[in-house]
């Protein structure tokens, strides 16, 4: 008798923490419902929501652009000579840019920039809304200029850093000579037809998404709830992983089956 009473405690633990769960994240998509319908709402664009904007996307997107830049073209210096000294080795040199392409520009760059936006502007900017009191006014002027921000960042960090690795990459294999152009050209459009296209343009934008809403709604949630500060960033970062792992799972079906 007590073991199947504690069982059933068991039991009923789960099943309470699994509600928690998805109640939490339905206030994480309760919270970006709202935010969307705040942004299509021209009573959300006053003067000083607009320079609200303005401040936190140039705050958020420009000291941390340059530096993602510089790392970013880095790495893929480094991963470009692999690829192409291993294909070269192995008789594989044809499929090496294409490989480059691939791996760099639809794979890892979106996810490490998903990541250091997060690093450098949606945590700090939870973080800072987590201070804030409680009004009226809360969402509107303080929230959703942070969250905006906030893709905005992923979005430019993964544009800018996809752009200087084509850059990168062609200068590796043709180095200054424009006779490669064709080529090049050609091998990046076989490899971003159309459903690659759309599968990775999404996959930017619900990266930034991610990285972007659930930092802030978890702080947001677990503040009205009176949970720690600590307690708080904890979910977000794990709540943030999952829908990152998902979001990359998904864009690995949509491109390869």
């Amino acid at each position: 008798m007590a073991s199947t009473i504690t069982f059933q405690g068991a039991l009923a633990h789960i099943g309470r923490l699994g509600a928690g769960w998805v109640a939490g994240w339905w206030r994480v998509v309760h919270l970006g419902a709202l935010l969307l319908v705040l942004a299509l709402s021209p009573a959300s664009y006053t003067a000083d929501n607009r320079r609200a904007l303005l401040r936190h996307l140039y705050v958020g997107t420009a000291p941390t652009l340059l530096w993602f830049s510089v790392i970013s073209t880095l790495i893929s210096l480094v991963l470009i000579r692999i690829v192409l000294v291993t294909a070269l080795s192995y008789g594989l040199s044809q499929y090496a840019l294409e490989m480059v392409v691939r791996v760099l520009v639809l794979e890892l760059i979106p996810l490490t920039a998903a990541l250091f936006a997060a690093l450098r502007c949606t945590i700090p900017n939870a973080a800072e809304i987590a201070t804030l009191p409680a009004s009226e006014q809360l969402l509107r002027g303080e929230v959703l200029p942070r969250v905006a921000a906030g893709v905005f960042c992923a979005l430019m960090l993964a544009a800018v850093s996809c752009v200087v690795t084509l850059v990168v990459a062609y200068l590796s294999v043709y180095g200054l000579s424009t006779s490669g152009f064709a080529a090049y050209t050609h091998t990046v459009g076989h490899v971003f037809d159309a459903g690659v296209s759309l599968v990775f343009g999404l996959k930017i934008l619900l990266l930034g998404m991610a990285v972007a809403l659930v930092p802030v709604a978890v702080v947001l949630d677990q503040a009205a709830r009176g949970r720690s500060r600590t307690s708080a960033e904890l979910q977000g970062l794990v709540r943030m992983f999952l829908l990152i792992l998902l979001i990359e799972a998904a864009s690995l079906v949509g491109n390869y089956y």
